[in-house]
Parts: C-alpha cells; structure tokens; sequence
C-alpha cells in the first residue's frame, strides 16, 4: 500500500517564528508569493532549504516552514553552492537584497550563475540598503540622497538583470512584489528550470526608499510603463495593447511603435526567451520612454552543474579501479 502524502497549503509553509519586517514593507508581499508557489508545487518541507545572506531579506529563513541557513554577508550563493553539491536531491532557494547579492556578494553571485549551480535565486531590490538604515546601494540610481551620499550619489547604477546575462545565467526574470499572480508565476517557472534561476523582485521599502517604482508600478501609469514578456508572444503593452517593440536594424536597438487598430502589427517583435541578445535590450528598457521588461526575460537550459560535477565523480571512479595502473599512468621516475 502507498502512502499518500497531504497536500500542504500555503499557510503550512509559516514557521511559528513573529515576521518581523517594517509595516508596508514589500518582503510580506514575497513572503505570501513564495509560499503560495512552494503549495502549487508540492514542495515538501523536509526537502527545501532556503539560504539568505545579511540585510532584510535575510530574515527569509526565519518565516519558512523548512530548513533554512542565515550566512554571513554576500556569501549565500557559496553556501547554497555547497548545500547543493552534498545532497543534489535538496530543493535550494537564495535569498539576497541588491546590496548583500550586488555588492560584496557580487564576485560569488557571479561564480554561481556561470557555473549554473541549480538554484533558485530571488533578489530583493529596493535600490537601497534598509537594514543599516539608508545608505545606497548598487543599484540606487544617480541623484540618490542617502546618509551615505547627501548631496547624492554620482554612481551609475548595477542593472541586476544585465549582470546576470552578462555572467552567463541561463534563466533570468523580473518580477514586482505587489503583483502576486504574476510573481507566483515566475517563482513557478524559475522552480521548474534546472540550473541557476536568477529572479530579481522589485521591492519597495516604505522607509528609506519609498514609491522608488512608482513611476512603472502606480496604477495610473502601469499599463504603459510594464511590458509582460511571454515567449512566442508579441512585444505589446499599453491599455489596449496598442503600442509594441520594434527593432531598429540601422542602429540595432529597439524603438516604441505604434500598433494598429486591431493590435497586430507586423514589426512587432515576437519575444523568444531563448535569445540572449534580445533579452539583454529587454533588461535595459527604462521610462519614460520604454516600459519596464517583466517575466521571464531569458530561459535557455544547460546541464546543471552538480550534475557535472557527479558524473565527473562516476567516471574517475571507474577509470581508476585500478590503484596500481593509476601510479604508473603517465610519467614516473625511480629515485
């Protein structure tokens, strides 16, 4: 007789741990998200493991139901590396803010994402480093006012999503934390690839970097200033669909048109989540004149690399049965 095992509810991934975030903040908005995904997919508790680094994200383990890792600064995709590499059956999720993922975590985000460690990796960005109250961040854009940078920051801002194309990821998406069916979609689809899933989450911190995103995210503007990618689906966006994405071939960029009548147009580009090109124009819109890209921007599968690394294992295994033709492979000398 099988026995069969119940099926939790998104609720039955709360930890009985007090969710101690500052009211408003948008890390309640992807807490709901991320146990709502763990329910539709069926994740069994006993076999996820969420690992965090340092800042308010970080906190993330704590509110979980399941195994779960706080880490030291910028260090949780090394870490979940290891998690991974010791028991490849586990079910891993990272955990990281813009400053903790971007800044002195950037060299091991970058490693994890060539090397295409299968992982979940949820980056919180709010532009802005909350729990050591306020100082920017590498992604707060230029003008910043912070402690650290009162007369404003002169730096030009780290695009998550660029970055991680440009370190070889090989599934990379956007998503906003209040848009909770489209956000549970993208957690499912970054689940669902195996290699590392990068998925960077806007986030608004209603302290020290408040309605950062309203010009995209508001209501009153939304519909013009979001594009939702879907793969074999036309680059459209506005109230009623009628503006879309052509390419400019003479200076290869893209360029708003505006979309006929019926919402069809022929030089609407079409998205292909497998072109990595077109994905890294995608990551680079900003308002006022282009949307904001959301979904999933790039997903190109690779084998995984624990699975590698594990079939490397079996094969030196087999070639090396023999201890005595292993020491005499090669050159040797008599002394």
């Amino acid at each position: 007789m099988t026995a069969t095992l119940e099926r939790l509810q998104p609720k039955d991934y709360a930890s009985d741990q007090e969710v101690r975030w500052c009211p408003g903040c948008g890390d309640y908005a992807i807490l709901k998200a991320v146990q709502k995904a763990l329910a539709d997919l069926g994740a069994r508790r006993e076999n996820t493991v969420f690992v965090s680094g340092i800042g308010c994200a970080a906190r993330f383990p704590y509110y979980l139901s399941t195994y779960g890792f706080h880490t030291i600064h910028g260090r949780a995709p090394a870490i979940a590396t290891g998690v991974k590499l010791a028991n490849p059956g586990l079910d891993v999720w990272v955990v990281t803010g813009d400053g903790d993922c971007l800044s002195i975590g950037g060299n091991h985000t970058l490693h994890v994402l060539r090397r295409n460690v299968d992982l979940q990796i949820l980056l919180f960005n709010n532009e802005i480093y909350g729990l050591t109250k306020g100082q920017y961040s590498p992604t707060s854009r230029r003008g910043t006012r912070s402690p650290s940078t009162p007369q404003g920051s002169i730096d030009n801002p780290v695009s998550a999503c660029a970055f991680a194309l440009g370190a070889g990821g090989r599934f990379v998406a956007r998503a906003v934390d209040t848009q909770q069916a489209q956000l549970v979609d993208v957690l499912k689809r970054a689940h669902g690839h195996r290699g590392a899933s990068f998925v960077e989450i806007f986030q608004n911190c209603v302290v020290y970097n408040d309605g950062a995103f309203d010009h995209f995210t508001e209501k009153s503007v939304a519909s013009d200033q979001q594009l939702f990618v879907e793969h074999g689906k036309p680059l459209v966006f506005g109230r009623e669909k009628k503006r879309g994405l052509r390419l400019d071939a003479k200076n290869l960029a893209l360029e708003v048109i505006d979309v006929g009548g019926n919402g069809v147009s022929a030089e609407v580009l079409v998205h292909d989540e497998k072109n990595r090109t077109l994905a890294t124009m995608l990551a680079a819109l900003e308002p006022p004149e282009f949307p904001v890209a959301l979904g999933v921007l790039y997903c190109d599968p690779a084998p995984a690399f624990e699975a590698e690394v594990y079939a490397q294992v079996a094969a030196a295994g087999q070639a090396t049965s023999d201890l005595n033709g292993l020491l005499r492979k090669d050159r040797t000398w008599r002394v």
